[in-house]
């Protein structure tokens, strides 16, 4: 089977124990990364189109939205794509709840096939999701074309910190302790055996920077969060 239809097929799964897990299971961190990834996207004033990419459950998208809605920026969207059902499925019962639905477009769709225009969106955000993508830089490449001249890309990604100590304890947690966890609260031992290993075979920050670059994105540059557990890349077309 392709990574693609396994991702999808794993993310179906357990998208309804999704999010109570990743919270628990990243100590609540998560929630901070995606308060600076967001806080970073709003710094230019005015309306702005987004596109969120492996959107999964939203909250990326939820959190952007109520920014939004607080800064009155009524004329904003975000389009919020994902591959798995069952994830927007979860996500869409949140927007609703939320009373969100002027803001956001669910809409079920590849990130290496987007179902829009060339020059759509001044912002892209991919939210933990890049690594997931079967063929990553045919991914660049489309958000490269949706993108509006001078348009952003943000990706926040999981990664190995530097310091040693850190990365000792990082990979006890992520290969001994969290598979386990993972495993017995949401009844699926493969998807959280997966997610330390999509980390691990991430590409470092010097060779993502390169991917970007080979995709014609004319700047890049990435920042360290929480000791290098976690990194914001920016790139601009």
């Amino acid at each position: 089977m392709a990574k693609k239809e396994q991702v999808k097929d794993m993310f179906n799964n357990i998208s309804y124990t999704y999010d109570r897990l990743n919270h628990l299971l990243s100590f609540g961190i998560d929630k901070c990364w995606r308060r600076k990834a967001i806080k970073y996207l709003l710094k230019e004033k005015g309306d702005k189109q987004f596109l969120d990419i492996a959107c999964g459950t939203g909250d990326f998208s939820i959190d952007l939205a109520k920014k939004l809605d607080n800064k009155s920026l009524v004329n904003s969207h975000i389009s919020s794509v994902d591959i798995s059902e069952g994830m927007l499925e979860v996500m869409k019962s949140k927007v609703k709840k939320e009373n969100l639905d002027k803001y956001i477009s669910i809409l079920l769709a590849d990130g290496e096939a987007l179902p829009f225009d060339d020059e759509s969106f001044d912002l892209v955000s991919i939210a933990f999701g890049i690594r997931n993508f079967e063929d990553r830089d045919k991914g660049l490449r489309e958000i490269y074309r949706v993108l509006k001249p001078n348009g952003k890309l943000l990706i926040l990604e999981l990664s190995e910190p530097s310091s040693k100590l850190l990365r000792y304890l990082y990979r006890l947690y992520f290969k001994k302790i969290l598979p386990k966890i993972g495993a017995y609260l949401s009844g699926d031992k493969d998807a959280y055996t997966y997610l330390p290993k999509s980390v691990e075979n991430f590409p470092n920050k010097k060779d993502f920077l390169a991917s970007l670059a080979k995709a014609s994105f004319s700047k890049q540059e990435h920042k360290a969060l929480s000791f290098g557990i976690c990194r914001m890349y920016i790139a601009i077309k």
